[in-house]
């Protein structure tokens, strides 16, 4: 059973890494856009356009972050 346990959380601690990365804060936003997205699909509304702006969004979020942290250090 250790063994299979010890499999189950190294599984869950790579798509963790894989997913979330370095910032856990672009993951949710992305999470947030999709959701959106749904929604205004599910809305009847034209939902291309709202996915390439949350992208643009949050990659420019992510560089000023970087950007800033590397400033402090």
């Amino acid at each position: 059973m250790n063994g299979a346990v010890r499999w189950i959380r190294a599984f869950g601690t790579f798509w963790w890494d894989f997913i979330v990365g370095d910032d856990w804060r672009v993951a949710a936003g992305v999470v947030a856009a999709i959701a959106v997205t749904a929604a205004l699909a599910h809305a009847n509304r034209t939902a291309w356009w709202f996915l390439p702006l949350a992208v643009l969004a949050l990659l420019t979020f992510s560089l000023l972050s970087s950007v800033r942290g590397a400033r402090r250090s």
